[in-house]
């Protein structure tokens, strides 16, 4: 797991890099320049192309000038650099790499302090005016420079972070940031990259390595944590020989209305092919030849409306409960017998979320361990407004450990909070993925992890990582432009597959 890094910290891993690998402050930002190029040069390959290079006087636009030359010495000729020269002040990095541009044929203006911006005519505008640390918004000057590019519709590339963004921290609502097509980021995303908040300011992001320390990332005191592919198949059990869906575990999944029986078979079908051993689904009596046909591999618990079904709560080894259940009295009543009668962790999704924030005396009788995966919307109204997704986190954070539970924040990179206080972002799925019904999917993953004897944590952490992968082989190499839920339920044992293997 990569532990993520706010901006002191990422500052830090510089400084450590530069004792201990050791290397030279001017050398390490030239490795990273290198790295920029690198990705740069294979994705714009029209040398001809105008290229203007906007840099600041720190560190960040040391980067920017270091990027012009070495795109100067690899045959890009149309470069030119301008430098927002709004203060006395410049970095020794930035100094040293003004005077090797200087030897280089690309031209340097300077936009002083007040003065009008010159028309830009570049195609590709290269942004390296302040990096990251940013813990202001933007204004005068650098404000001015940034309204203009962000007015001129050109192809804007961003050096690790866009002109005004905060790499971390609550973004102000009225801050000014040069909205970029492509961010070439140094080493890992930036957490606030992984953030709704980042939208409409960042349409790409790459990450390039630049040799920083893993010993000194690996033993940072961070809360924020990215999965990556080597965590989930580290995670993932293999299926043994001689094994029997005893082995395997049974599960039970309480979802569907008369209205809303697709929610509960989604749900059960995700859960049976995820692996449990044994799926048994609490349908209303209305459903039960759609459960037949759709799923004959799922048995049924029928339910009314009136009273509580007839559970043996022992049988399971894990519930999954809310899918298209209705926010009904029954509801509540169900939620009750569960939370009294199973001392097990429960996944609780969808209307048994809704049902918890009418009733929120009941968060402090989920089971230990238990497993909440609140949208956005359904996280507000459990825990109270929220202004920004950064506000969100800490919540998540705090709640998470109150109660004793996690809680899985579905977003783009969906974020599990853990009891000890962890932060975990998923690196898969994709917008093909955004119908509905995928939820009920997760929670049906998630459901069947936990039957088969995963911890709550890895559950959470490679039930969201597996579903997003199933989304990912489906939708990036065939060009999907939507991928529905039940082509993922296919998936899932693909991929799951694949990661074993």
């Amino acid at each position: 797991m990569l532990p993520l890094l706010v901006s002191t910290q990422i500052r830090e891993a510089d400084a450590y890099t530069i004792a201990h690998e050791p290397i030279s402050s001017i050398d390490l930002m030239e490795r990273a320049s290198k790295a920029f190029v690198g990705w740069f040069i294979n994705h714009f390959q029209d040398k001809n192309k105008a290229i203007a290079v906007y840099c600041g006087t720190g560190n960040n636009g040391g980067d920017g000038l270091a990027i012009a030359r070495i795109l100067c010495d690899h045959g890009y000729c149309q470069i030119d650099v301008k430098i927002c020269r709004f203060s006395d002040k410049a970095s020794d990095d930035f100094k040293a790499n003004f005077k090797l541009l200087k030897t280089a044929s690309v031209p340097i203006k300077e936009i002083k302090a007040g003065a009008k911006t010159a028309e830009e005519n570049a195609d590709i505008i290269i942004d390296a005016m302040l990096g990251s640390g940013l813990n202001k918004p933007l204004a005068g000057d650098y404000k001015t420079v940034v309204e203009y590019l962000n007015g001129l519709g050109k192809t804007i590339v961003a050096v690790d972070v866009p002109t005004g963004f905060y790499t971390d921290g609550e973004i102000p609502k009225d801050a000014t940031i040069l909205k970029a097509d492509l961010v070439i980021t140094f080493q890992q995303p930036k957490i606030n990259f992984l953030l709704p908040e980042s939208g409409p300011y960042i349409n790409c992001c790459e990450v390039v390595k630049i040799g920083l320390s893993a010993d000194f990332i690996n033993h940072a005191d961070t809360p924020y944590y990215l999965i990556e592919e080597q965590d989930a198949k580290q995670l993932l059990k293999p299926r043994h020989r001689f094994s029997n869906k005893g082995t395997y575990g049974h599960a039970l999944v309480i979802a569907g209305k008369n209205e809303t029986m697709g929610a509960a078979l989604l749900s059960a079908s995700a859960c049976a092919h995820a692996g449990a051993g044994l799926t048994t689904a609490c349908i209303p009596q209305s459903g039960l030849v759609a459960l037949n046909s759709a799923m004959p591999e799922v048995m049924a618990i029928l339910r009314n409306e009136k009273d509580l079904p007839d559970i043996e709560w022992d049988k399971f080894s894990a519930i999954g409960v809310g899918p298209g259940l209705g926010q009904e009295p029954s509801t509540l009543k169900l939620l009750k017998a569960i939370f009294k009668n199973y001392d097990k962790p429960v996944v609780v999704d969808a209307d048994a979320l809704n049902v918890l924030s009418e009733n929120q005396s009941l968060l402090n009788k989920i089971p230990a361990g238990s497993i909440i995966t609140p949208h956005m919307k359904e996280f507000d109204r459990l825990f109270g407004k929220h202004t920004s997704w950064w506000q969100r986190l800490q919540t998540a954070k705090a709640k998470a450990k109150e109660l004793n539970i996690y809680i899985i924040l579905k977003n783009d990179y969906t974020i599990t909070a853990t009891p000890d206080e962890k932060l975990y972002f998923n690196s898969t799925g994709n917008a093909a993925m955004a119908t509905g019904g995928m939820g009920d999917v997760l929670t049906g993953v998630i459901t069947s992890l936990l039957a088969q004897k995963y911890s709550p944590q890895d559950a959470c952490l490679l039930g969201v990582y597996i579903h997003g992968k199933a989304g990912d082989e489906l939708a990036l190499p065939n060009r999907m432009h939507v991928v529905l839920p039940t082509r993922i339920i296919s998936q899932l044992p693909i991929t799951m597959a694949k990661l074993r293997a």
